[in-house]
C-alpha cells in the first residue's frame, strides 16, 4: 500500500466534502469551494470526519494514482480552510512592482511596464518597499501556476542574481570575467 494513499484525510469543523458520481468531489470551506475530478478507479470515501481513498488493484497506474488522489484532496481541504501563497522577491536596481486595481504592474528593465491580470480566485499582494510580491488563492495548483508566470518575465540570472526569484530560492552563482595580465 502507498504509504500517504492509506493515511485519512481529516475534516475540519466549517468543511464540507461531498463525492457525486464519476468521483467528482466538492470541497466547501470558510475561505470558498473547490471541485475537481479524480480518476474513476480511486474509491474515495467519506466517514464521518475523514476522507479514506483507497485503490482497487496493485496495478502501476493505481499505485501512482492513489498518493496522487489522496494528496490532491488533502490540499482541496487545506486550500478552503487556510488558503495557500507563494512570496517573490524582486532584486535588482530599478525592479519594481506595484497594483493598479487587480493589475499587477512590473518595471524591469524592460522599455515597457509589464501588466499581468490577476487570475480569478488568485490575489498578489505587494509590501510597502514594492520588492516583494505574495501570491494568495484557495488552490495550490493555482498559486504555483501564477507565481511561475510572474518570474519568468525576469528569471534571475546567475552573476548579479538580478530578477525575480521564490523567497526560498538559492541562485547559483558565477563568477564573472577576470582581467588580462
Amino acid at each position: 500500500m502507498s504509504r500517504i494513499g492509506r493515511m485519512p484525510i481529516a475534516i475540519p469543523a466549517g468543511v464540507t466534502v461531498e463525492v457525486a458520481e464519476n468521483n467528482v468531489v466538492t470541497v466547501k470551506g470558510p475561505k470558498g469551494t473547490l471541485t475537481r475530478t479524480f480518476a474513476p478507479e480511486m474509491k474515495i470515501e467519506v466517514n464521518g470526519q475523514e476522507i479514506t481513498v483507497s485503490r482497487p488493484d496493485d496495478e502501476k497506474k493505481s499505485k501512482s494514482l492513489h498518493g496522487l488522489t489522496r494528496t490532491l484532496l488533502h490540499n482541496m481541504v487545506i486550500g478552503v480552510t487556510e488558503g495557500f501563497s507563494k512570496t517573490l522577491q524582486i532584486v535588482g536596481t530599478g525592479y519594481r512592482a506595484s497594483k493598479k486595481g487587480s493589475t499587477l504592474v512590473l518595471n524591469l528593465a524592460y522599455s515597457h511596464p509589464i501588466e499581468m491580470q490577476d487570475p480569478e480566485g488568485l490575489e498578489s499582494v505587494i509590501d510597502d518597499k514594492a520588492n516583494t510580491i505574495t501570491v494568495k488563492g484557495i488552490s495550490k495548483e493555482a498559486v504555483g501556476q501564477y507565481a511561475a508566470e510572474i518570474r519568468s518575465k525576469r528569471a534571475p540570472e546567475p552573476y548579479k542574481g538580478k530578477g525575480i526569484k521564490y523567497a526560498d530560492e538559492v541562485i547559483r552563482r558565477k563568477a564573472g570575467k577576470t582581467g588580462k595580465k
